[in-house]
């Protein structure tokens, strides 16, 4: 387990989440990569599969990609809902130091 931790989380007028870390790091994160990054078992077996020759999108995933919910899981991660209806994937502190961009 990692020794810093979100001090303050924001979406930013782009649209982007920027978490404030207490070691002073900050990062931004794009909404899609988050959503493709997902650690939950689904999407990780979705992604092992081959793409589909021709991907049939659900309404949901035809508007622009938001998220709609974040909440904290215990002191470890986070669990973020998405605007295509995706909810399961927990994001734990350590992936999210890993994903995003330091500013």
């Amino acid at each position: 387990m990692m020794d810093s931790y979100p001090t303050n989380l924001a979406l930013t007028p782009a649209g982007r989440l920027r978490i404030e870390w207490s070691d002073g790091q900050r990062r931004e994160y794009t909404v899609q990569e988050l959503r493709t990054k997902c650690p939950c078992a689904t999407c990780r077996e979705k992604r092992a599969e081959p793409p589909p020759l021709f991907p049939v999108l659900r309404v949901e995933e035809t508007r622009p990609l938001t998220i709609a919910r974040m909440k904290p899981v215990g002191n470890y991660a986070y669990s973020i809902d998405f605007s295509d209806g995706h909810d399961t994937g927990i994001y734990t502190l350590d992936l999210l130091r890993e994903l995003g961009e330091p500013l």
